[in-house]
């Protein structure tokens, strides 16, 4: 089935492989691994081949992979294999959700956020927020608790939901998945917590009316160029009256159009003002650079919601109600840290998934053993230069 050119190019042990150094060499054997690859499935697909040959995870792993990065075109008795690349320049690369990054993990995923790439997966932590000595579920304003017992240290935050994902899926699409686990273990919080990336106007809204969930998160601020740029006419400043249909502006001015619209399979509504108007408007240099200044707003239930917590998140008492979120960053360092779960020790997504629930298990088991012998908990986090100067201090 293959001749002695083979030896020659996949002969050599992987680790003592040295490619070609020229890009023109490099690119010739890319199409032979390519061509190669594809000489192989066609022998396994074959009619003279067992069906069952084909059904092997070992063959059906390099038929996807071979599909993804090459593009094969056959005709006239011939053959045309090459690596695909990004349009419009390429044939197109599929979807990060769906591309393999690796032959033996076929779950794993490469994801990038900010500045930060991995390949892998991705952990999402749900931890209790009691303040040291409140008692459970306790607000920010409720006194301390009784004394638990002789030798008892503060009563310990646990993680009480686990939930492991591809590295792609975003953390906005794991919002009700989480709720929804929490409530079959009957955990539901009367408030969550939650970092930036979660929520939405649709979110907030959903967590409320269907698990009775307040969520307190910080929402991304109005991107338009006033607001940005923190001067002029942002969204905040203009009126909308949605039983009206109009808008008004600081000016006074009231709109001349109200237009129901989708934008993204999302319902909208662009509001607009008439160009003669703005035009000699003296404050158009506060408001648009343009003939008119026209506005997307969404429907009334989530205008008003995003309105709502944007103001919240500005006053002094919300944020001191957020900072109590500051505790499961040390979670996740104590996860990462203390059981090692930035490198998955397992192949596939169920035994990930397990591996992360044994970790905030065992995160559980040394809180609540911090708490039986009354050893106070490590509510901060010290540099090893700041731990050698306590110590030479003392």
């Amino acid at each position: 089935m293959i001749d002695g050119s083979w030896q020659q190019v996949y002969g050599a042990r992987i680790d003592d492989l040295h490619l070609p150094a020229s890009q023109a060499g490099r690119q010739d054997l890319m199409v032979r691994y390519g061509t190669d690859g594809y000489f192989l499935l066609d022998q396994v697909h074959g009619p003279g081949a067992p069906a069952w040959l084909r059904e092997l995870p070992a063959v059906q792993a390099p038929r996807r992979i071979w599909i993804q990065q090459f593009c094969r075109e056959v005709g006239g008795g011939r053959q045309e294999v090459r690596r695909r690349e990004k349009l419009p320049e390429g044939d197109g690369l599929p979807p990060g959700r769906d591309q393999l990054i690796s032959p033996y993990d076929l779950d794993a995923r490469y994801s990038v956020k900010r500045d930060h790439g991995w390949g892998g997966y991705k952990v999402h932590f749900t931890e209790t927020c009691d303040a040291p000595g409140a008692p459970a579920g306790a607000s920010p304003d409720t006194g301390p608790a009784p004394a638990a017992g002789p030798g008892r240290g503060d009563r310990p935050n646990l993680v009480t939901g686990v939930a492991t994902t591809a590295a792609t899926v975003p953390d906005s699409a794991m919002l009700t998945p989480v709720h929804q686990q929490l409530k079959e273990r009957q955990l539901l919080p009367g408030e969550h917590l939650v970092d930036s990336g979660y929520p939405s106007a649709e979110l907030i809204i959903h967590a409320a009316r269907v698990f009775g969930i307040t969520l307190v998160s910080p929402l991304r601020l109005d991107n338009s160029a006033q607001a940005r740029a923190g001067a002029g006419y942002d969204k905040a400043a203009f009126a909308f009256d949605y039983d009206a249909r109009q808008a008004t502006c600081p000016q006074g001015i009231a709109s001349s159009t109200w237009t129901p619209c989708r934008q993204r399979q999302d319902e909208a509504i662009v509001v607009s003002w008439p160009a003669t108007a703005c035009l000699p408007c003296p404050a158009r240099q506060l408001c648009t650079s343009s003939r008119r200044r026209q506005i997307t707003i969404r429907s009334r239930e989530l205008h008003e919601a995003l309105a709502s917590a944007r103001t919240q998140q500005t006053s002094a008492q919300w944020k001191a109600r957020y900072n109590a979120r500051a505790g499961i960053e040390g979670t996740m360092r104590q996860a990462t840290h203390v059981t090692g779960i930035r490198r998955a020790r397992y192949l596939g997504l169920p035994k990930t998934q397990l591996e992360h629930t044994i970790a905030a298990a065992a995160i559980n088991m040394i809180r609540m053993d911090a708490y039986w012998t009354g050893h106070p908990l490590d509510r901060t986090r010290s540099s090893h230069l700041a731990r050698l100067d306590f110590t030479l201090t003392a």
